[in-house]
């Protein structure tokens, strides 16, 4: 399918989450470097052979470890060069406890007051991200790939920072802490899940669309 037959649509980016890293199953708090895990890899060779039929002319990466390795399966295999960019990181962390045990209590109480903060305008806990942060970054990665002069690209990201943009997307204007913790909580993302926005016109003038969520199909 031909999506640009439409001429109302100007681009489509594609999102890819990472595949599954070591910390996604292990009982600490996930920093920037956890490598992927052996099915993380086989995820992202299956999603690499899914994004090879699709045509796209651009190939950007957080590059944290996780999307740093599965954007370079996804390079090999689309033979398309990667350019990284720290607007898609994931969020971010008070670095103190990045690789404490969930259970250090300690470490425990640090992230508790840290997640308060993602639905907290003006709530900082030591050096992570909070609320205005994070709707600070999606705003300026939407802004980045709208000026992109590229007409379709592909993503290697985070679950919770992609739900993010996706939440500026849907709810635009009407985005508040509240909705958006409970967006965060009753949306979930699979690892190699493939997602797309589409930035096209209609009468009320152009924006951003989600045109497909989470779509797994190529992990059986």
């Amino acid at each position: 399918m031909d999506i640009f037959k439409n001429p109302k649509i100007e681009k489509i980016v594609y999102f890819v989450r990472h595949g599954q890293s070591e910390a996604n199953i292990s009982p600490v708090f996930q920093g920037p470097d956890s490598s992927l895990t052996e099915s993380g890899r086989e995820q992202a060779r299956v999603v690499a052979d899914r994004l090879a039929k699709l045509s796209f002319e651009a190939l950007v990466s957080s590059p944290w470890r996780r999307a740093r390795d599965t954007a370079e399966i996804i390079s090999q295999a689309t033979h398309t060069n990667v350019e990284y960019s720290d607007l898609f990181v994931e969020r971010v962390k008070p670095r103190g406890i990045n690789g404490k045990s969930i259970e250090d209590p300690a470490a425990h109480e640090i992230y508790e007051r840290w997640e308060e903060s993602l639905y907290t305008p003006g709530l900082k806990v030591d050096d992570g991200e909070g609320f205005n942060d994070l709707m600070d970054r999606a705003g300026q990665a939407l802004e980045y790939l709208k000026n992109r002069p590229e007409k379709s690209l592909v993503v290697i990201t985070h679950g919770f920072f992609l739900r993010t943009i996706f939440a500026k997307v849907l709810l635009n204007g009407s985005l508040t802490p509240e909705n958006y913790k409970n967006f965060q909580f009753r949306a979930s993302m699979e690892n190699s899940g493939i997602s797309a926005i589409i930035w096209s016109s209609s009468r009320e003038g152009a924006r951003w669309r989600l045109w497909i969520y989470n779509d797994h199909a190529h992990l059986g």
